[in-house]
């Protein structure tokens, strides 16, 4: 599944080529995804000039003149593709179609159809269902090691599950999770309300550090992901401990492997010698 550095390189890819332009024609291909589209999705933002593209964790938000707000998912498997120009041939997994004045085509594209676009407005969003209870922006002024310490602090479960929960901190996923705590040369296994202090500070700033990183290399492709251009993200290549199971561990004076564990049904790569 997507995570925050891919939904940001797909909403500054999006940006890029939308802001200031305006809807001419949408049209839906099928009546649902993981949900059904909203009703009279089509009509709601046909005619509209988007005047903003972000993102909120892993949801991409598109606001419209009369503020109106597309919250998007991608889902598993869903993506943006952007091309010059109208009557492009859809893909048969396109199933959503965006058509501008300026002659832009952007195709949602979603073999699983785990994705949803749902709509609200700038008014409601903070209260939206899908929004409200998401904890801190980790590369917003907000995010830091006493906030961190203070989310984790009732919590007695291992910190990789804790800070893959979005009400400690949002858009953190499976991969950066491992990363930013190899990093921190923390264990994934160490008890979450024992982050604090020192260790609270490194903590939240390798997961600034591995995001940003992250975003930098247009996110990481390893299944169906890549941006609106169709180019592939390749911060995978540049894994620490992700996917490395066995392999050397990157610490040059370490001499151990890194090693595959399941927490919460999902994998979990560490160096046991170098994270503590």
């Amino acid at each position: 599944m997507p995570e925050l550095p891919e939904v940001e390189t797909v909403a500054k890819g999006l940006e890029q080529a939308l802001l200031g332009d305006q809807f001419s024609k949408i049209t839906l291909r099928r009546k649902d995804l993981r949900f059904p589209f909203p009703e009279d999705f089509s009509q709601k933002m046909s005619g509209k000039t988007i005047t903003r593209i972000g993102r909120r964790a892993k949801y991409l938000l598109m606001t419209l003149e009369d503020s109106t707000v597309m919250i998007g998912h991608l889902g598993m498997s869903g993506s943006f593709r952007i091309d010059t120009g109208l009557n492009i041939t859809p893909d048969k997994h396109d199933h959503m179609i965006f058509e501008t004045e300026k002659g832009i085509t952007v195709r949602y594209h979603d073999p699983r159809r785990f994705g949803f676009m749902l709509l609200t407005n700038e008014q409601e969003m903070a209260e939206h269902p899908r929004l409200k209870d998401i904890g801190p922006e980790p590369l917003g002024n907000s995010f830091s090691g006493p906030v961190l310490a203070k989310n984790l602090s009732s919590r007695k479960g291992p910190i990789k599950t804790a800070i893959l929960d979005q009400k400690v901190v949002a858009g953190i996923g499976n991969i950066y999770a491992c990363e930013a705590l190899f990093r921190a040369s923390i264990s994934p296994t160490r008890v979450a309300n024992t982050i604090k202090g020192k260790r609270a500070d490194l903590l939240a700033s390798t997961i600034k550090e591995v995001l940003n990183d992250a975003i930098l290399s247009g996110g990481s492709t390893l299944r169906n992901y890549s941006k609106t251009d169709g180019e592939l993200g390749y911060f995978q290549h540049k894994f620490k401990v992700y996917a490395h199971e066995g392999d050397p561990c990157p610490s040059s004076d370490c001499g151990h492997v890194i090693e595959r564990i399941i927490q919460s049904g999902r994998s979990t790569f560490l160096c046991s010698k170098c994270q503590k």
